[in-house]
């Protein structure tokens, strides 16, 4: 996350949201904003915002499956990445998360779903 400049910015029942810078450290050879890089940030905030619903001292959460459709290209600026719920189970969450523009267009459509653990013990 540090990585990506990924910053949580608003959490609400139900979702979380972040943003992310986009400049040449996130360009794919032809300056525009990775594919790779939206689905690393839908997966962070994804994956974040299940860790939130769990109790982290008897669960972990695992990602399982992410898809995006990369709808808008983008060259500066910063994206914003907003994870909903769609199904909260006991073992698995499901999550929309959608990535806009600064002027709230639609530049990735991203689903994941994790899936809840019991957490293991920490072996040496």
């Amino acid at each position: 996350m540090e990585t990506l400049n990924i910053e949580y910015v608003d959490a609400g029942e139900g979702f979380l949201t972040a943003t992310m810078p986009v400049n040449p450290s996130v360009h794919q050879p032809m300056g525009l904003l990775h594919g790779g890089a939206s689905v690393a940030l839908a997966e962070s905030v994804g994956s974040a915002a299940s860790f939130i619903f769990i109790n982290p001292e008897v669960s972990e959460v695992r990602g399982i499956e992410i898809s995006a459709n990369h709808l808008k290209a983008k060259r500066e600026g910063i994206v914003t990445a907003t994870a909903r719920i769609i199904h909260q189970g006991a073992s698995i969450h499901l999550w929309e998360i959608r990535i806009t523009d600064e002027r709230d267009n639609l530049i990735s459509l991203c689903k994941l779903t994790n899936m809840v653990l019991p957490k293991r013990k920490k072996t040496s």
